[in-house]
C-alpha cells in the first residue's frame, strides 16, 4: 500500500508569501509541489486577508529539500519574519527570525524544528 503524501501549510506575513512561494518553487524537488491557498472567509468576512503555501511532501527527499530551502530563506531574511508550518495532524513548528545576528544558528534551530515533521512522517 502506497503511503499518502505529507501535506504541510506554511503561514507567513502577507508580505513574504510571494517571495517563499517563488523560492520554493524554485526548487526541483518541489516544483509543483507548492500551492497558494486562501482559507475560506469567516462569518461576516468578505474574504480572507492571510493566504497560506500549502506544500505536498512524497517520496524522493522532497521534505529535506523543504527544510533546507526553507532554512537558508529565513536565513536570508533582512526584517523580522515568523513561519508557521502546521501539518495535517495538528502540529505546529513557529520559526521566528529577529534580524538575526548568527544566521547559522537561526539555521540548526529551524533543522532541528522542521526536521521533526519528516522524522515523524519517515523518509521521505
Amino acid at each position: 500500500m502506497a503511503k499518502a503524501p505529507t501535506v504541510l501549510q506554511i503561514e507567513v506575513p502577507q508580505d513574504f508569501l510571494p517571495s517563499l512561494s517563488q523560492w520554493l518553487s524554485s526548487e526541483d524537488e518541489l516544483r509543483g509541489r507548492v500551492r497558494p491557498l486562501r482559507p475560506p472567509a469567516g462569518p461576516g468576512q468578505m474574504g480572507a486577508t492571510v493566504e497560506l503555501l500549502t506544500v505536498t511532501l512524497g517520496s524522493g527527499g522532497a521534505g529535506v529539500v523543504l527544510v533546507r530551502s526553507l532554512c537558508t530563506w529565513l536565513a536570508q531574511r533582512r526584517l523580522d519574519v515568523s513561519v508557521l508550518i502546521k501539518d495535517a495532524d495538528g502540529r505546529t513548528v513557529t520559526v521566528t527570525v529577529a534580524r538575526a545576528r548568527d544566521p547559522e544558528s537561526v539555521i540548526r534551530e529551524a533543522r532541528s524544528l522542521l526536521g521533526s515533521f519528516t522524522d515523524r512522517h519517515g523518509a521521505e
